[in-house]
């Protein structure tokens, strides 16, 4: 199943180089949604993300794709997660429906994947797939303040019971196979690593790993349901009415500690004082097993080798 490490690129061709601001227009233009020729990219570890003022007023968020990391059953199930977090007065950015309209004379260049997604192919040949959310302003958090964290921890509890209630088919699954294992062993093939610190990284990385593994075993397996999977402050935005999500990217299955931990900064002391008050809001809503903490470091580990 594709994942980070899964990835095709070249370096004569790599991806987005050539989606201009004018195959972006075109392609919101080709679905019935005409921007007035604002737009602003945002911040985006994988994909490419814009924000886009129409005509009518609206402002939307439009998010293409990184060719070949997620399959399209993949992203319409992180679209699916969305909206059924927001029928249940979670607030996430969920997706619009994208109907492909016949007036637009770009129509001929986008295609329909499902209900949420669609693909543009550009003149050069290649094709992005894309998706629409309306925008969800906000601000950052105060991390400091206890009763905010509380809040963002009530708020990924219900996430959290939503999730437990139904099952990913086609999004990974966290574990050190997918995230640890198949990324080690993709940069090896590639030949990633640079020569003089490849056996000292294959060394440490293969340590690394068995040490997660002996976590994992320590203790009764811990249960996996649906997460928002990359929940860092960063993906949470504040406003008077409180916390929301953005970006389900990385939306998977796994255990609950996954979107807690890295909600969590500074020294172990006040990362302890974080987790009591993330905690305290967490468990209104949902029941945490604290021998799941036992998997932070392990968790953290893979992590790092998964983003490499």
């Amino acid at each position: 199943m594709p994942s980070h490490a899964d990835a095709a690129f070249t370096a004569s061709r790599p991806p987005f180089q050539d989606l201009d601001p004018d195959a972006v227009l075109d392609a919101l233009d080709a679905v019935g949604l005409r921007g007035d020729g604002r737009l602003i990219q945002l911040n985006s570890y994988e994909n490419r993300v814009f924000q886009v003022f129409l005509e009518d007023g609206r402002v939307v968020v439009a998010k293409f794709y990184r060719p070949h990391r997620w399959t399209d059953d993949q992203i319409l199930e992180e679209h699916r997660f969305a909206a059924e977090l927001a029928a249940h007065e979670i607030p996430v950015a969920a997706c619009l429906s994208l109907q492909i309209d016949p007036a637009s004379r770009h129509v001929r260049a986008v295609s329909s994947l499902g209900a949420t997604l669609a693909r543009i192919t550009l003149d050069g040949g290649s094709a992005y797939r894309f998706g629409v959310a309306q925008r969800l302003g906000g601000r950052a958090p105060e991390l400091e303040d206890p009763q905010t964290l509380e809040w963002i921890g009530r708020f990924v509890g219900r996430l959290h019971a939503v999730g437990s209630v139904g099952a990913f088919r086609h999004r990974i699954t966290l574990d050190a196979d997918s995230f640890g294992t198949r990324s080690r062993d993709w940069l090896l093939a590639n030949d990633i690593v640079p020569p003089d610190a490849k056996t000292a990284w294959q060394q440490a990385v293969g340590a690394a790993l068995k040490q997660v593994a002996q976590a994992w075993a320590e203790g009764p397996a811990p249960r996996s349901l649906r997460l928002h999977g990359d929940c860092h402050m960063g993906n949470v935005l504040w406003t008077a009415q409180g916390p929301h999500f953005v970006d389900l990217d990385d939306a998977m299955t796994g255990p609950a500690v996954q979107d807690l931990w890295m909600l969590l900064s500074g020294e172990r002391a006040a990362m302890s004082r974080q987790l009591a008050a993330v905690l305290d809001g967490y468990e209104q809503f949902m029941d945490f097993d604290r021998r799941e903490l036992r998997l932070v470091e392990p968790l953290r580990t893979l992590r790092m080798i998964h983003h490499s």
